[in-house]
C-alpha cells in the first residue's frame, strides 16, 4: 500500500511554518514513520524508580529523558504486539500508554493537591489521569467529556488509575463552563487541551493525512474562540488556563492566544518545558499577532521523535462576570 502523501495545500502550509528546506524534509521524513513507545508512570500507583526496575525486568530498555520528570519514559527497545498495552504493570494501571507531547500540558500547568482543576475536553483520560496523580489526589478534579462512549473510556481509565478525586461531568465544555461560573463556582486551573484538526498526529493517524481540509481548520479556529472565552468566565482571578492543541496551524494555536489577550484580562507565562520547543508565530498570511505569542510553544515532530503539539499558559489577571 502506497503512503499517503500532504495534499497540496496543508504541504504549502508546513513549507511556510519551516522554510529552511533541510527542516521541512526531516518533518516530512519523519511523519511518514510510526512514532516510539512513550510511557508515563503512574504515581498514584507506583514511584518512577521501581517502575523502572520491574519494566527493565522484562527486558525492556528504558530512556528517562527529562532529571526533572522521571515519570517520563521511552521504551527503546522492539516490542511484540500487544506486549506493551498486555504487561501486568499496564493492566494494574501502573503506567499510561501515552505519547510524550501530550504529558506536557499537565507539566506546563502544574496543578497542586487541594486545588479545584476543570479538565474540559477529557477523554480518553491520559491528561486526567496525569492531573489526578499531580494533585496526589488531593483536591477536586471536574473531568468532562460531551460524547457517551468516550466518556465510558474516561472512566476505565480513571478506575485503574486509581484516581479518586475526579467528578466526571457528560456535557458541553462552553455550556459547562458557563454553567459553573454563573452559579460561582471557579476554578484554581483549567486544562482546555481544544479539539483540533489533528495535524500533529500524523505518525499515529496517517489517515489524516487523507482528512486534513483547510475548512475543518478555519471551523476549528472559530470553535476553540469560543471554548476558551467560556472557560475564561470559569477561572479565579490569578488562575491558569493551558491551551493545548495537537496541531500545527496557527488559526488554531497563536489565533486564538491572540483572540485571549486583545479581549480579556489575560497574560502569557513563560513556559520551561523539558523537551525541545520553539516559539509561536507571530504572523500568518494577512494577520499580525501580538509580540507576547513567542511564548507559545511549538513542538514539531522531528525536534523530539515525538507527534506534533502546541501550548500556551494564561494567567487571569482580574476574575469575569
Amino acid at each position: 500500500m502506497a503512503r499517503p502523501e500532504m495534499k497540496e495545500r496543508f504541504a504549502e502550509q508546513m513549507h511556510a511554518l519551516l522554510p529552511d528546506q533541510n527542516d521541512f524534509e526531516a518533518y516530512e521524513k519523519i511523519v511518514h514513520t510510526s512514532p516510539p513507545n512513550w510511557i508515563r508512570c503512574n504515581t498514584l500507583k507506583i514511584s518512577p524508580q521501581e517502575l523502572k526496575k520491574r519494566l527493565e525486568k522484562r527486558g525492556w530498555t528504558i530512556f528517562q529523558p527529562a532529571q526533572h520528570n522521571p515519570e517520563i519514559m521511552r521504551i527503546t527497545n522492539q516490542l511484540g504486539p500487544g506486549e506493551l498495552g498486555n504487561a501486568l504493570e499496564h493492566l494494574l494501571g501502573y503506567y499510561y500508554v501515552q505519547e510524550l507531547s501530550s504529558m506536557l500540558s499537565v507539566i506546563a500547568l502544574q496543578p497542586l493537591p487541594g486545588e479545584l482543576v476543570f479538565d474540559l475536553c477529557a477523554a480518553p483520560g491520559s491528561k486526567s489521569s496525569q492531573l489526578a496523580a499531580a494533585m496526589q489526589n488531593k483536591g477536586t478534579l471536574i473531568a468532562n467529556e460531551v460524547k457517551l462512549d468516550r466518556l465510558r473510556i474516561l472512566s476505565a481509565t480513571l478506575e485503574r488509575c486509581g484516581a479518586t478525586n475526579c467528578i466526571m461531568t457528560r456535557d458541553d465544555a462552553i455550556g459547562l463552563t458557563n454553567r459553573l461560573a454563573d452559579q460561582g463556582i471557579k476554578a484554581d486551573r483549567i486544562l482546555l487541551d481544544a479539539p483540533c484538526s489533528g495535524e500533529g498526529t500524523l505518525r499515529s493517524s496517517p489517515k489524516t493525512f487523507l482528512m486534513w481540509n483547510h475548512k475543518v481548520v478555519d471551523k476549528m479556529g472559530r470553535l476553540q474562540k469560543k471554548l476558551i472565552a467560556s472557560a475564561l468566565r470559569a477561572l479565579k482571578k490569578n488562575g491558569t488556563l493551558l491551551y493545548s492543541t495537537c496541531t500545527h496551524s496557527p488559526l488554531e494555536n497563536e489565533a486564538v492566544v491572540d483572540f485571549a489577550l486583545k479581549n480579556f484580562p489575560v497574560k502569557l507565562e513563560t513556559l520551561t518545558l523539558p523537551i525541545k520547543t520553539r516559539p509561536g508565530v507571530t504572523s500568518w498570511h494577512d494577520e499580525t499577532y501580538s509580540p507576547e505569542v513567542t511564548k507559545c510553544h511549538r513542538l514539531y515532530p522531528q525536534d523530539n521523535d515525538s507527534e506534533g503539539f502546541f501550548l500556551a499558559k494564561l494567567t487571569l489577571l482580574e476574575e469575569l462576570a
